[in-house]
């Protein structure tokens, strides 16, 4: 092969890649303008969740984190709004434990900031479409990370807007499957044996976060886990047995802020004359039974140690998913073949709610471990912390060093409202003990 031809396939390979980047790129544009869509004019300037912005920032977040990154940061080009260009960059956990006190007054209008958002939108799109795949973007990494965190605050747009008032947002369907009964109580035995956890730099420099790398391998030894996610039954029995007023259960720390904040249920039920319900998306619904419970680190640790067991680490979870008893590891935990909403589990914004967690059988890994990908993202009792050999993105470099700060633990899986990009093996999500809101169950595991 000469050398132009060379060049020829290498710009081809170029022009696919970047054809199907933007094509990735508008379906999560879809996905968060859908969710817009689905709020009233008013439910822009609500604070659903005391720790978070109103709706209203992450109007704009979107679009200036991609102009940021895009434009500014790979395309060196000057700033557009320089100041709305500050003011939406970002914003994720509290800084120093303060809960932010602005008012609806001190946010722009609605229509402006959709002004906003459009034009940084249009500026995007221009120098995707003229600038030449060099750099970081001809390796698609920072185009597709910039997809990835359109996809991962879907995820957050949605759990915010479950918590917004229904008066402020559309209609929409109500649960199904509701008197679905719990499966039995089982739990599986995993030999001992290894977990490979992380990603290759070498092998796949650009198609992960920092926090991703760098792969290497674990020694589990044998345990026992739960075949399935905790449910609301099970934790129904937590409740009933007085686990909430018992510090027995609980750390001094999680007692702590279960006392400051009046934790008395999971943040998905509610207490009525007639029983509890679950707050789903679109309305109150009879508990289901054999859903799995959403709750935070702090009350899955207190119910573990009420059952006399406790979370499984990192590595345990990649092994009860990802391992096989011949040895070895799988892409996912039913084999090699690409996940598909629905089927393998409840993932990709199949529903917004859960399903019984015995609901997707083809979903089950290698040692009959159900629902270990969707239905909710399940807690480790892993600190997130970097891999070794750990390097910060070259063009986001707080994305993980930020939280390197012992107060944050792994979560593994995926939740109904996650995008498939996101159930590669490596992945690896995390949240502070004490925050009850994120779509996330968990199971517990014992000594074999």
């Amino acid at each position: 092969m000469d050398a132009n031809s060379s060049r020829a396939r290498s710009r081809d390979r170029a022009e696919v890649q970047r054809a199907t980047l933007l094509a990735e790129l508008r379906a999560a544009r879809a996905r968060t303008d859908d969710l817009f869509a689905r709020l009233r004019p008013d439910g822009y300037f609500v604070r659903a969740i005391a720790e978070r912005h109103r709706l209203i920032f992450y109007l704009g977040h979107l679009e200036a984190f991609d102009w940021n990154l895009l434009g500014r940061e790979v395309r060196q080009r000057p700033p557009r709004n320089a100041a709305w260009e500050r003011l939406f960059a970002f914003g994720i956990d509290p800084v120093d434990g303060q809960l932010p006190s602005d008012t609806p007054a001190d946010w722009p209008d609605l229509g402006a900031v959709r002004g906003f958002a459009a034009d940084l939108r249009a500026a995007v799109d221009a120098e995707l479409a003229t600038a030449p795949f060099t750099g970081w973007l001809e390796n698609g990494w920072a185009l597709r990370m910039a997809i990835e965190h359109r996809a991962m605050h879907a995820e957050t747009l949605a759990y915010l807007l479950q918590r917004v008032p229904l008066e402020l947002k559309l209609p929409g369907p109500l649960p199904h499957g509701l008197e679905s009964p719990p499966p039995p109580r089982e739990m599986v035995a995993i030999p001992a044996g290894r977990a490979r956890l992380g990603k290759s730099r070498a092998a796949a420099p650009h198609d992960g976060w920092d926090n991703e790398y760098e792969a290497h391998e674990v020694a589990v030894p044998a345990f026992r886990i739960a075949r399935h996610a905790v449910t609301n039954a099970e934790w129904l029995e937590f409740v009933t047995a007085g686990g909430y007023a018992d510090d027995a259960w609980w750390t001094p720390a999680d007692a702590a802020w279960r006392r400051q904040h009046g934790v008395t249920l999971p943040a998905f039920w509610r207490r009525t004359d007639a029983g509890y319900c679950w707050q789903a998306m679109f309305g109150s619904v009879p508990l289901p039974l054999a859903w799995p419970v959403w709750v935070s680190l702090a009350e899955a640790r207190a119910f573990a140690r009420w059952r006399g067991q406790r979370l499984p680490t990192e590595a345990e979870w990649h092994r009860a998913a990802l391992g096989t008893p011949a040895g070895g590891d799988r892409l996912q935990p039913w084999g090699d073949a690409a996940p598909v909403p629905g089927v393998h589990g409840n993932f990709g914004f199949a529903a917004f709610d859960p399903a019984p967690v015995d609901a997707h059988p083809r979903g089950q890994s290698a040692f009959g471990v159900h629902g270990l990908v969707g239905n909710g993202w399940q807690w480790t009792d892993t600190v997130f912390a970097p891999f070794a050999g750990f390097t910060p993105l070259p063009f986001y470099r707080g994305y993980s060093a930020n939280f390197f700060d012992g107060k944050h633990f792994v979560m593994k899986g995926a939740s109904p409202v996650t995008e498939p990009c996101f159930l590669r093996p490596s992945f690896r999500n995390w949240f502070q003990p004490h925050y009850p809101y994120v779509f996330a169950g968990f199971r517990c595991v014992a000594p074999a």
